[in-house]
């Protein structure tokens, strides 16, 4: 849904935080540098927005300088967060304060990789649809019930502006410039950059099991879906595969021949994944963690995490052990 005049949006800001995602933050530059290179106009032009007048360092060690000081931060007509790694630690009262500043002013908002997280905990994500990293789509659901968080690569809902990290963002912005300057010119963006094509709205990110088995086996994946979108309640395997059109032995076959498993090993499997991405990336109980997968005890989630992962689920909350977040 874009109700966002799109072709209106020629200065762009950039607030990084951090341990923000280089590849992300280069992948929306990029593109407007080129857009304006190739059609030989100012289309755009961008500003790289601190807290502080110090560079920012990303996750990859490298960091960057602001183009503004803190008290000339001026009024872009969109401003994208800018996150990566332990982004619940960068998101602090001033960030809040700071996004809350420019929706009140009327500045349209967007986010790159987990800044969807950044935009969500200042509250102006409420009601809208967003994009946000897969491996953070668990967790945040559970933690904002009022947004609609999607597994598309970008999602541009009125004037909300959010894509999933890596090279998503060079989707959204050559998008974002066939707005402006056409068809013609975000093409040659794309060829500029050796892109196979122009991804859009419609395209989805891709869960790992694609690239464990390949795109070709539609009924595995389509019954690794179901099974993905059946979390808090499980589907039995007979009602899975009578869904699929197929016969229950067929489908185990499927499993046990390209994931070497069987579907109710690989259906447990996930749900104590998504168990433990809730214990490290979240402040519910183990009792709550343990409803929201699915469990119906406490102990029978605890053998089954035990299992697994060699430990009870409460060890995860143990303050001696260490782990390292993306949320």
């Amino acid at each position: 849904m874009v109700s966002q005049d799109i072709s209106q949006l020629s200065h762009i800001g950039f607030l990084v935080l951090p341990s923000f995602s280089m590849i992300a933050f280069t992948n929306a530059v990029e593109p407007l540098r080129m857009a304006n290179q190739l059609s030989r106009k100012r289309l755009y032009r961008w500003s790289i927005i601190t807290l502080t007048d110090e560079p920012v360092l990303a996750s990859n060690g490298l960091s960057i300088a602001p183009t503004v000081r803190p008290e000339e931060i001026p009024k872009p007509d969109i401003l994208f967060v800018c996150a990566g790694t332990n982004v619940r630690d960068a998101v602090n009262d001033q960030v809040i304060s700071v996004i809350r500043k420019y929706h009140q002013a009327g500045v349209a908002l967007g986010a790159l990789c987990t800044g969807t997280f950044a935009l969500a905990k200042a509250g102006v994500l409420n009601n809208y649809r967003c994009s946000i990293h897969w491996e953070n789509l668990s967790a945040i659901r559970e933690e904002f019930p009022a947004i609609d968080f999607s597994g598309e690569l970008f999602v541009i809902d009125r004037d909300r502006f959010t894509c999933s990290g890596g090279t998503a963002p060079l989707d959204l912005m050559i998008n974002m410039i066939r707005f402006k300057g056409g068809k013609s010119l975000a093409a040659d963006v794309s060829e500029q950059f050796i892109m196979d094509r122009i991804r859009d709205e419609k395209d989805r990110q891709h869960i790992p099991l694609v690239a464990r088995i390949g795109a070709g086996h539609e009924s595995l994946l389509e019954a690794a879906l179901a099974m993905e979108n059946n979390i808090e309640n499980p589907i039995s395997l007979d009602q899975l595969a009578d869904d699929l059109g197929l016969s229950l032995r067929h489908l185990e076959r499927l499993f046990k021949r390209y994931l070497g498993t069987t579907p109710a090993q690989y259906y447990l499997d996930l749900r104590l994944r998504r168990a433990r991405e809730l214990l490290l990336q979240t402040n519910m109980s183990v009792m709550e963690v343990t409803v929201a997968c699915g469990f119906q005890s406490s102990s029978h989630f605890s053998k089954s995490y035990r299992g697994v992962f060699g430990y009870p689920p409460s060890r995860e909350r143990h303050p001696d052990m260490q782990h390292v977040s993306i949320m």
